[in-house]
């Protein structure tokens, strides 16, 4: 059975998304990022302290991502892409959602969701955004001419982009106007049925 340890507001959500695409049987443990990811037990799963964890037939893994490539990869049902250059593209663009996107996603998030009120600070909200433009520049560059990241098709790509950068328009200030193909994908990807159930755990 595979256990998945989180919550789904949290960065768990983009691997309880993965479950649901691919229709697999797993165990939803709620582990919570303050306290319960720093009780001992859980350290034994995860020594980071930190959500997501994921437990599947004797393998631990942590980071949301490479959870996700791992559940792609293993359980297929399309989401793995076929040729190997896709496979790199899809870890490419994981990585890239990681070291590109998700700074300054946070740095909006902290600043108009998850601080106290009074150690919200817009001044750095609206300059997550500003950072946010080049690399929404560079995936409407990667979307041009698709309807998705490596083609026809919603993958791993796709789901783990949209799990960093999908956060940031539920803000409503947030927009990506001048990104058609972005603004498009977004929608896309955010009216698929699975991240809806995941939508509706919160």
């Amino acid at each position: 059975m595979i256990k998945l340890y989180g919550i789904p507001q949290s960065r768990a959500s983009r691997c309880l998304w993965m479950l649901e695409e691919l229709g697999v049987p797993y165990e939803h443990v709620p582990v919570s990022f303050l306290g319960d990811a720093q009780k001992p037990d859980f350290l034994k799963i995860n020594p980071n302290g930190r959500i997501p964890a994921l437990e599947d037939d004797g393998l631990v893994l942590f980071e949301s991502l490479a959870i996700n490539l791992h559940l792609a990869r293993k359980y297929g049902r399309g989401f793995w892409p076929a040729s190997p250059d896709d496979q790199s593209r899809a870890i490419q663009w994981s990585f890239w959602a990681m070291t590109e996107v998700e700074p300054p996603v946070m740095r909006v998030l902290m600043n108009r969701a998850f601080l106290p009120a009074e150690q919200r600070r817009e001044e750095e909200a609206r300059a997550g955004e500003q950072a946010l433009r080049k690399p929404v520049g560079v995936l409407e560059g990667g979307l041009r001419g698709r309807p998705y990241l490596l083609g026809d098709a919603f993958t791993v790509a796709d789901l783990n982009v949209h799990g960093v950068l999908g956060w940031a328009p539920t803000l409503g200030k947030v927009r990506f106007a001048d990104a058609p193909d972005v603004d498009g994908w977004l929608k896309r990807c955010g009216e698929r049925p699975a991240l809806k159930r995941v939508y509706a755990r919160r």
